[in-house]
């Protein structure tokens, strides 16, 4: 049976994508910027984004919200690229050891944000968020004192005067673009590049065939409802943990393909807005907090990413001053989290409010029939 068009549902289902096309159909004439720039800019952008957006699917399948907690991966794979920097292994084996090594790490720090999250059930997103903050000063522990103290580091050129720690910036100049300039291809001036998206159709293409798994459609059984997934036998925390090792693995390989586009990164700092902007990405393409699809992934990298680089400009032609676009951006980037968030907070009362009420009316029915 066909369902009826309905323009509020809709409207209520892509409020954010909506948005961002009109900001971005104002902002982009007021830029100036030729579309040839524009498009290089976003196909760029996308090649060294959309992996790390990518590893947030799983979780949401799991019904455990967005991962936060992702920047922990995005750490083991700056630690990773540290070691690869100092043995001075570049190129391509370079960014491969790079994440190999970044497994061990990633793991074990998603079975520890995993096990947390299963002792807080309903408050995920809250769990995730707060590890970005405990991980964040293990992590600044282990690159500021204990690297060149005892984790051997033999290079000066990445070690702070004083003999141990790592320097504010690693310089990855002898990997950078590795994967972007290997098989790609210039068209009237756009960069395209090809193995990253060959990496990108990969990492897609495995979590069409995991979705079709057992493991996968666990995951979307515990997704839907935890108790009835559990009394089905499906041990439900191992399963959401799983989801969380996965998700947090693939952060670190998306954070290890952003960085070798970027050719260095601050060492304290490279992962600190990384989740956040991800995380509005996704959101800004359609998704939800219980749903989300790789066509959101593309979709709010082509709209985010836009908005991003046309929003200093348009700050400049509209006010003459570009830091309004930059406050705008990080504005935007916040605000469409709190509005899904909210969004997502108003549809589960509404739910719940019509789930009581049909359950008021099937007594009010069983009562007039007796």
């Amino acid at each position: 049976m066909k369902k009826n068009f309905n323009g509020f549902d809709f409207l209520q289902n892509n409020l954010v994508p909506l948005m961002f096309v009109i900001i971005c159909a104002v902002c982009i004439p007021l830029s100036g910027l030729s579309p040839s720039y524009l498009l290089n800019e976003i196909v760029t952008r996308m090649g060294r984004n959309i992996f790390l957006i990518l590893s947030l699917l799983i979780p949401i399948m799991a019904g455990m919200g967005l991962n936060f907690g992702m920047t922990l991966g995005a750490m083991a794979g700056q630690v990773a690229l540290i070691f690869v920097t100092d043995w001075q292994i570049w190129g391509i084996p370079g960014v491969v050891l790079a994440m190999i090594l970044s497994v061990p790490l990633s793991a074990l720090l998603g079975l520890v944000c995993g096990r947390l999250m299963n002792m807080a059930k309903g408050r995920e997103m809250i769990v995730g968020y707060m590890m970005n903050y405990t991980g964040t000063g293990f992590y600044q522990l282990l690159v500021l004192y204990l690297m060149g103290l005892i984790i051997p580091i033999k290079h000066a050129s990445i070690r702070l005067p004083r003999g141990f720690g790592i320097r504010t910036t690693v310089n990855l100049a002898n990997m950078r673009q590795c994967l972007d300039n290997e098989f790609a291809i210039f068209y009237k001036g756009v960069k395209i590049p090809v193995l990253n998206f060959i990496i990108i159709a990969l990492m897609c293409l495995i979590i069409v065939w995991f979705r079709r798994t057992k493991l996968g459609q666990d995951m979307r059984a515990v997704g839907q409802d935890m108790e009835v997934a559990q009394a089905a036998g499906i041990n439900v925390d191992r399963t959401r943990i799983i989801a969380i090792i996965i998700s947090t693995v693939f952060a670190g390989f998306g954070q290890i393909i952003y960085l070798q586009n970027i050719g260095n990164f601050p060492t304290y700092t490279a992962h600190s807005q990384i989740g956040m902007f991800c995380i509005a990405a996704l959101l800004v393409g359609g998704a939800s907090v219980e749903k989300a699809s790789i066509g959101n992934v593309f979709l709010g990298v082509i709209l985010f990413h836009t908005m991003f680089i046309v929003a200093p400009r348009a700050g400049v032609a509209i006010t003459g001053d570009a830091m309004i676009g930059e406050y705008f951006r990080v504005f935007v980037s916040y605000g469409v989290i709190t509005l899904a968030l909210i969004m997502y907070e108003i549809k589960k009362r509404r739910a719940r409010s019509q789930g009581g009420e049909l359950l008021a009316r099937a007594q009010r029915e069983g009562g007039v029939q007796t």
